[in-house]
């Protein structure tokens, strides 16, 4: 087995050698929160692009806080064009050995997979971008644009996310005419290749609580008025309650390409669903599927409850944490107030607890998704390019409320039914992986030139 392992590893050119080591590199230091943040991972790209010749005045480690350090990175190109910036984020969710089956620290790969903390979200890109970044400045002629490596903290969660601090900190450093990030990736199903995403718009993420207070008193008496079942109630509404369909730009052209590659009646649902009004009965199809009723309309779901403070007493306070994800073009305040109507109960106080981040789609530009086209079916002929919005979340949408376009694609495809991001074991086809790289290769070298 070793001498397979040594004989694929001889294989490799030395670009991809390049990137395996940048790759183990980085999956190896772990910069979930409870492992000490992105501080490590950023030096350790730093010293390569040192080492490489890259001049000390364009690269930039900085941050808020020493743990939390982003690496920005510029090669100078012609300045016919507003900067193109690679962005990807370093930092990763936290991962327990116990909960794994392999060492989640640890690069490994077997049975055709990586494995490993970030082997998909977000680190492959991370050491993509970082080495074709390196092989941009080998080239004898200069791109004809800057060309920006940006690998960032906390867009896991955390308060320092690092393209939000860099915005709003060091803005010249960071901007440009076009960002290309995670979000998209392609999708395969049973090993065959469905399509390929480009990412345009996402869902802004938001949690309210909601809180009921009353005097409470001794249980041997009780009132109707109890704070847990006004709650209750609350969550019933909430949880019998669908908010409208909508369509925009983005989704509209999701369904009519899906419509298109499903066929039968789950392609003539998406094609209903097109229609002034949507077929109904469509629409109740659909959204038997999480994902799709997910694209369809803005969700909210409660998540967690807290209530009571002792087995004889009334409670006092009764308390339920309820996740939005809130379609592109929808504040905060109007999810707020829908809440507050459909839960129908002043006694229930309604507060979101984060910064309201909702960010307009970036145009779909054509020049960007034919370029996507053209590679994709140079690589995978008759595999399409969906253009899709996150039902998640990336870091894309800061750009966005900047009016910077940010788009993410990847070119590395994962099976629908075995998405591992954030969860146990997580992978990445080796076949994949290299895939992706050969796609972003092309695509990268088709936007800076």
């Amino acid at each position: 087995m070793r001498a397979l392992v040594l004989a694929l590893l001889l294989a490799l050119t030395p670009e991809q050698q390049e990137l395996r080591d940048i790759y183990e590199e980085l999956v190896e230091i772990d910069t979930s929160d409870a492992g000490g943040g992105t501080t490590a991972a950023a030096e350790a790209v730093a010293r390569r692009l040192r080492a490489a010749g890259v001049p000390a005045e364009d690269i930039r480690l900085l941050g808020p806080t020493p743990d939390k350090m982003n690496l920005v990175a510029r090669l100078r190109g012609r300045g016919e064009r507003r900067p193109l910036l690679l962005l990807a984020h370093l930092d990763v969710v936290d991962a327990r050995r116990e909960d794994w089956t392999v060492d989640p620290f640890q690069l490994l790969e077997a049975d055709g997979f990586f494995y490993g903390r970030g082997s998909i979200d977000d680190k492959a890109m991370a050491a993509m971008f970082t080495v074709l970044f390196l092989r941009l400045r080998q080239e004898r002629e200069r791109p004809d644009r800057d060309v920006i490596l940006a690998l960032t903290a906390d867009e896991e969660g955390g308060p320092h996310n690092g393209v939000e601090w860099l915005l709003e900190h060091h803005r010249d450093l960071v901007d440009a005419g076009l960002v290309i990030n995670e979000g998209g990736g392609g999708r395969m199903r049973e090993g065959k290749y469905v399509f390929n995403g480009l990412q345009a718009s996402e869902k802004s993420y938001m949690t309210f609580v909601l809180e009921v207070r009353n005097k409470g008193g001794h249980s041997s008496v009780p009132t109707r008025d109890n704070a847990i079942y006004h709650l209750a109630q609350a969550l019933t509404r909430l949880a019998a309650y669908d908010f409208p369909v909508e369509l925009n730009e983005v989704t509209r052209a999701f369904f009519t390409r899906s419509a298109e590659i499903e066929g039968g009646v789950r392609g003539e649902d998406m094609a209903l669903v097109l229609r002034e009004p949507p077929d109904p009965g469509a629409l109740r199809r659909l959204a038997e599927q999480p994902s799709y009723n997910a694209m369809l309309r803005t969700t909210c779901v409660a998540t967690r409850l807290e209530a009571g403070h002792a087995d004889n007493a009334l409670p006092q306070t009764a308390r339920a944490t309820v996740n939005c994800r809130i379609l592109p073009g929808h504040s905060t305040e109007e999810v707020r107030s829908e809440l507050a109507r459909v839960i129908d109960d002043q006694e229930v106080t309604i507060t979101a607890i984060e910064k309201d981040t909702s960010a307009p789609a970036s145009p779909l530009d054509p020049g960007i998704l034919q370029t996507v086209e053209r590679i994709t079916a140079q690589m995978w002929p008759g595999v399409p390019v969906l253009v899709t919005m996150s039902t998640g979340a990336t870091d894309s949408r800061y750009f966005r409320r900047a009016g910077i376009p940010a788009y993410g694609v990847s070119g590395i495809f994962a099976d629908v039914n075995d998405i591992r991001a954030h969860g146990r074991d997580e992978r990445v086809g080796v076949k994949q992986f290299w895939e992706g790289y050969e796609f972003l290769k092309r695509l990268v070298d088709a936007l800076a030139h």
